[in-house]
């Protein structure tokens, strides 16, 4: 048995100080996971049910890499996240057990046509015209856990054009990392190589063509791309 045509190639991250590569499976993004993102877009911050969406694996920008302004939009908008990627994958996992499951962690960038994903929202449609578009989900090359552990703080921020524009850090996060890994696997099977976009601060905001944008999760890493 042959393919019909080429398979395409399987979407890979660089993993810090290795030759390796992190094959991605999955993205999943969990939605208004920091109190002040929530409220900049007009909801409740009280720790409702966390939610998701997915990103394509084939989206994913390396950092260094461009980010052509797509297209069907006038109000592209950055969010800087923690990423988790994970190294075992499992269902119903324990909250005190989530961090075993854990590779390694990366900076990344949940790029968002808001316009469409706002028009989405009010007609009860589903996001993925506004957040799975092709090179959507920039991230930068991960570290091993075993290097550095499993912070729960750090400065989380984000420059355009050399004007930081998000500021915060990551123990803002309303449901922390063991506790989503937790709630998600018991939506969804688990699998080695799936990567979770933790959400974002506030501080989102437009990007126009000519921006370069440059994020950085503290003793993690960083993502660079330019918007053309």
């Amino acid at each position: 048995m042959t393919y019909l045509f080429n398979p395409p190639a399987v979407p890979a991250l660089p993993v810090k100080d290795t030759d390796a590569l992190y094959p991605v499976h999955r993205i999943y993004c969990v939605g208004r996971n920091y109190a002040d993102h929530a409220r900049e877009m007009g909801h409740d911050p009280d720790r409702e049910p966390p939610f998701f969406f997915q990103k394509n694996p084939d989206t994913i920008v390396l950092s260094g890499g461009e980010f052509p302004y797509p297209d069907k939009s006038e109000n592209v908008h950055f969010e800087m996240e923690l990423v988790v990627a994970l190294g075992k994958g499992g269902k119903d996992i324990p909250v005190d057990s989530a961090l075993e499951h854990v590779f390694g962690y990366a900076a990344g960038l949940d790029m968002t046509r808001r316009d469409l994903q706002g028009a989405a929202k009010k007609m009860g449609r589903p996001w993925e015209v506004g957040k799975a578009f092709e090179y959507s989900a920039p991230c930068g090359e991960i570290i091993a856990a075993s290097d550095i552990g499993h912070p729960s703080a750090g400065r989380l921020w984000l420059e355009v054009n050399g004007e930081i524009r998000q500021d915060s850090d990551i123990d803002q996060l309303i449901w922390n990392v063991p506790e989503t890994i937790s709630y998600l696997s018991g939506l969804f099977h688990l699998k080695e190589g799936d990567l979770i976009y933790t959400g974002t601060p506030a501080g989102v905001g437009a990007v126009n063509r000519g921006d370069q944008i440059s994020g950085h999760v503290e003793g993690i890493g960083e993502i660079s791309v330019a918007v053309t």
